[in-house]
């Protein structure tokens, strides 16, 4: 690859850049390699400068100087059901492009288990491929985070873990959506509709967010003086296949739920092929709310109210954290959240049949 060059045909320099800046080479330096002294804002002017002149420090030189690659890493598990979420490029595109405004890149590996995850991070740790990583899909327990702590490597979480309260020996930073919040709002939001018996269906075990949402839900009747019934809480279903059947299980009580929240819209749509089985129809027979905002969402009729999650904010304030920590910030102290959006649309209103209603008419439908 050939450096960038100027209008005289050689490549652009730091000499260059300090001059076009009317800074010293040493606070541009300083600058381009984030050091403390040096304030954010003259940070972001001399690398906003530096990518309009197409300035770009020798990266052998640079590592050898400072000890770092200048590259975030993101481990992708391609054994997950939702490896090939749309989701994926938003994020991505948020995270490269708030590292390259740095001066970084964001290099992407991919593992085939648990097991070649492990393998994978402890090969790029040895290699220094990079100077930290983004953890997507946080566990409650999760064995990458041991794996880094114990290395002294930087990392970001996309979640939490151990329910949302980690222990004070936990050196992680984290970037998480208030899940549980969006699960208590779409609790009220149906009772606020008439809806008295409310079923949820939940995600696998393993993740920290299924625990989170469950207890959002169940957070929602409490506030809305609604009894809990163990019965109306389905678990496991993160495809669309087990979201539909989860929901039959729902249907077949006694007295099934008029509504319905899921803790993902791939297990929502799931819900919706489960009900029109059934011979009902979402938005009147039975409401459902999803979370996450998958553009499936929009197009099924009748679209799907949900909360949407902003992965491109994601993607792009968790390289900021990972690039801050890297520099030298605490990662106590690079701990954010941020809200769900409710999406509105149309599969979610007054229930039209009570429970012992609704049972009959499956019944009679069968």
């Amino acid at each position: 690859m050939r450096a960038p060059q100027n209008r005289a045909g050689r490549r652009v320099t730091i000499n260059d850049l300090a001059a076009h800046l009317g800074m010293s080479k040493s606070t541009v330096s300083r600058a381009m390699n984030g050091y403390a002294d040096i304030s954010e804002s003259t940070r972001k002017r001399v690398a906003s400068t530096a990518q309009k002149l197409g300035y770009q420090p020798l990266s052998h030189a640079q590592a050898i100087r400072t000890g770092r690659v200048r590259a975030l890493a993101l481990v992708l598990q391609m054994d997950e059901p939702d490896r090939h979420n749309p989701f994926l490029q938003e994020f991505l595109m948020g995270a490269c492009e708030t590292a390259s405004g740095f001066g970084w890149t964001v290099t992407v590996s991919t593992a085939t288990s648990n097991a070649d995850m492990q393998n994978v991070l402890g090969r790029l740790v040895d290699e220094r491929k990079a100077d930290g990583f983004i953890l997507p899909r946080t566990e409650v327990k999760d064995a990458r985070i041991s794996l880094l702590q114990a290395r002294g490597v930087p990392h970001v979480l996309f979640g939490r873990t151990e329910h949302g309260v980690p222990t004070a020996q936990q050196k992680s930073s984290w970037y998480d959506i208030l899940g549980e919040a969006a699960m208590c709002s779409a609790v009220t939001r149906l009772a606020g509709l008439g809806h008295e018996r409310i079923g949820y269906v939940g995600s696998t075990a393993n993740f920290n967010y299924t625990h989170l949402r469950r207890e959002g839900f169940k957070a929602g009747l409490a506030a809305a003086g609604l009894t809990y019934d163990a019965a109306l809480l389905r678990e496991g279903a993160r495809t669309r296949e087990e979201g539909a059947e989860e929901v039959h299980a729902l249907m077949r009580l006694e007295r099934p739920p008029t509504g319905v929240v899921f803790a993902t819209d791939m297990a929502a749509l799931g819900g919706y092929d489960a009900l029109s089985d059934l011979g009902l129809q979402v938005g009147r027979d039975v409401s459902v709310i999803g979370y996450d905002g998958v553009p499936e969402a929009d197009y099924v009729r009748p679209g799907l109210t949900t909360y949407h999650v902003d992965t491109r904010k994601a993607g792009a304030r968790l390289a900021e954290l990972l690039i801050r920590q890297i520099r030298g910030e605490s990662p106590e102290t690079l701990r954010e959240v941020s809200d769900a959006i409710l999406v509105e649309r149309q599969s979610d209103g007054p229930p039209a049949l009570r429970p012992d209603q609704l049972a009959e008419k499956i019944k009679n439908t069968q």
